[in-house]
């Protein structure tokens, strides 16, 4: 779990995971699928170690990171509980996050992308409308963590038209090559991590990155950046299992495919 409002659960990100033996793992991972936990579940149990983790650093602000930012209620000074950034859209006006991290609504919420040291270097956008799938709003599916947010213009610009946005990517497949970045809350800077995204299951994708701690949910996995436009694909965003997982070390998403596809040409539809 890597939000940080007042009314999370207790628990979650904090966790540890205790050392098991190869042969408790396949029994643990058998009880899951006895108990009805899934396939996923159960691939994920027994989904410990065995890769290099990224080292997180503070990203330096450049047009990449301009598309990524913090969301907060109220004033900058009382801080920020998620992450969340620009993904190109007809409309450019649309953001992507987790969906965990718009449960309540988007009152009062606001983006500020490139945010940094209390400063606002785009400006401060209010959501509008955010837009998740009704299986994770009726039952908290982990699959289907990902939320689409409508940002409302400021001073007749669209957000898109200031910090433009990553192309959106559906059904990444395996092994991609991916920057992470969010904020931590107890940080002003954003971190950044560079390492490789696997497929877990036909519904996670997951990702070794030190330091990912609170705060950190909704944040992007981008891919492919061109080097002359700086835009790139965002194939994932920290939620899914376990809400973004229960380590700072370890975090996943829901894999992008044809639901989220769906969810986006929705977010469209209403002008995002």
């Amino acid at each position: 779990m890597r939000f940080s409002r007042l009314s999370v659960r207790v628990g979650g990100r904090r966790r540890r995971w205790w050392p098991l033996s190869p042969a408790a793992v396949v029994v643990l991972s058998w009880l899951l699928l006895a108990a009805g936990a899934g396939p996923t579940s159960a691939v994920l149990a027994r989904d410990h170690g065995g890769r290099h983790p990224g080292r997180a650093h503070i990203s330096h602000p450049t047009p990449e990171s301009s598309r990524v930012g913090a969301l907060f209620h109220g004033p900058l000074e009382d801080g920020h509980f998620c992450t969340a950034s620009v993904v190109d859209s007809p409309g450019r006006s649309l953001i992507v996050t987790a969906a965990h991290c718009l449960d309540d609504s988007t009152d009062d919420v606001t983006f500020v992308p490139g945010y940094r040291d209390g400063k606002a270097p785009y400006g401060v956008w209010r959501l509008t409308a955010s837009f998740v799938d009704k299986r994770w709003s009726d039952n908290s599916d982990e699959d289907l963590d990902v939320a689409f947010a409508i940002v409302a213009p400021q001073g007749g610009k669209r957000i898109g038209d200031v910090v433009s946005g990553n192309k959106l990517g559906l059904n990444p497949g395996n092994g991609r090559k991916v920057r992470l970045t969010g904020y931590p809350d107890s940080q002003d800077e954003p971190l950044s991590c560079f390492n490789t995204a696997t497929r877990v299951g036909t519904t996670q994708l997951r990702i070794e990155c030190t330091e990912y701690s609170r705060g950190t949910s909704g944040s992007p996995w981008v891919t492919g950046v061109d080097r002359t436009t700086h835009i790139g694909t965002v194939i994932g965003v920290i939620g899914g299992h376990q809400q973004g997982g229960d380590t700072d070390e370890v975090s996943y998403s829901s894999y992008f495919g044809k639901d989220i596809g769906a969810l986006y040409r929705q977010a469209v539809a209403h002008g995002g």
